[in-house]
């Protein structure tokens, strides 16, 4: 995994390696988010514009390199990925009633409930459209099974809002539903497309699933310890919106009665008034809630480059070794 000048890969080399089939993926899924609706359209370049660290597209390229060519089925399923990861934003921010994303008023802000609810709608369809263009049932299978994960994920999630007694199986249950699944079909659709053998697909996928753990456990870490201006959105908004994340999960662990009555606190009020926001931070350090949740997204990230170590060294697999690095070790 190391480059020319001996170090890690940084994130621009990896960029470098996928920055010609990106530009093609960034032209797919503007064709793609034109809809015969205006709003549809707006909102699609209203996000597309946003950014974003298109992670999973270059997973998709990266993973399709490593075994062969980034044919144009490879494109336009990095594309898809995107348009399903976006669409799960849209709704994601009308259910969590959101006012910001990527540093930006939240589509639901802008445009509505009503509105971004159907233009989420268009966007997962308008996935499956682009996808069917590759006329291949395993394609198809893994994008049905991937989208019906993270939907359930989201009623799960749901089920739990509020709820102070969230286990570490529950939690764990949610973060696969909800990110590892996407990240580990990304693998898949870009090595499979790539003509990959059924097990170095099943592999790749068991590695990105891995990295997918490992960066939603780090998001819930930057959550309670990054600030608003790196984040691109409020910090402590997991804990606000009623959700309990790894960290909290460790904390309460050994919390007393009084701790816990202070999480309870912001959990039913849905803000920071009574509880200061600091009161919390306190409470994770005092019970090592955010060192105990960044050892077991280690844990993930040694897992992820255990799985990438064993196929041969390219450009291609050392990037994906480095991004394992990058998605740990991060600030937003």
């Amino acid at each position: 995994m190391l480059s020319k000048t001996g170090q890690s890969l940084t994130i621009r080399e990896i960029l470098d390696l996928v920055r010609d089939d990106l530009a093609k993926v960034e032209r797919e899924i503007s064709l793609e988010s034109v809809a015969s609706v205006e709003a549809v359209t707006t909102i699609g370049q209203y996000l597309q514009a946003g950014g974003g660290k298109r992670l999973r597209p270059m997973l998709v390229l990266l993973s399709a390199r490593l075994v062969g060519p980034a044919t144009d089925g490879v494109i336009r399923l990095a594309a898809v990925v995107e348009l399903i990861h976006t669409a799960t934003l849209v709704h994601d921010d009308v259910i969590d009633i959101a006012k910001t994303r990527r540093g930006r008023p939240s589509t639901n802000v802008v445009w509505g409930n009503q509105t971004s609810v159907l233009a989420g709608d268009w966007l997962y369809m308008q996935a499956f459209q682009v996808a069917l263009r590759e006329r291949n049932f395993h394609v198809l299978d893994l994008l049905i099974g991937l989208t019906q994960a993270m939907v359930e994920g989201e009623l799960l999630q749901l089920e739990r809002i509020g709820k102070g007694d969230v286990s570490e199986a529950d939690y764990m249950e949610l973060v696969d539903r909800k990110t590892a699944a996407l990240f580990s079909a990304c693998a898949r659709l870009g090595s499979f497309v790539a003509g990959a053998s059924d097990e170095t697909e099943t592999r790749l996928g068991e590695f990105a699933w891995n990295l997918g753990m490992a960066f939603q456990l780090v998001d819930d870490v930057l959550d309670f310890t990054s600030a608003e201006k790196i984040l691109g959105k409020p910090v402590g908004n997991d804990l606000r919106e009623g959700k309990v994340t790894l960290p909290l999960i460790y904390a309460l662990q050994n919390a007393s009665p009084e701790e816990r009555a202070l999480i309870e606190t912001v959990l039913s009020d849905g803000n920071y008034e009574t509880v200061p926001f600091m009161e919390i931070r306190k409470l994770l350090n005092r019970h090592k809630g955010v060192e105990r949740a960044m050892d077991r997204a280690q844990s993930f990230t040694d897992k992820a480059r255990a799985l990438i170590s064993t196929f041969p060294e390219t450009a291609y697999q050392k990037a994906l070794l480095a991004v394992t690095e990058l998605v740990t070790d991060r600030d937003h």
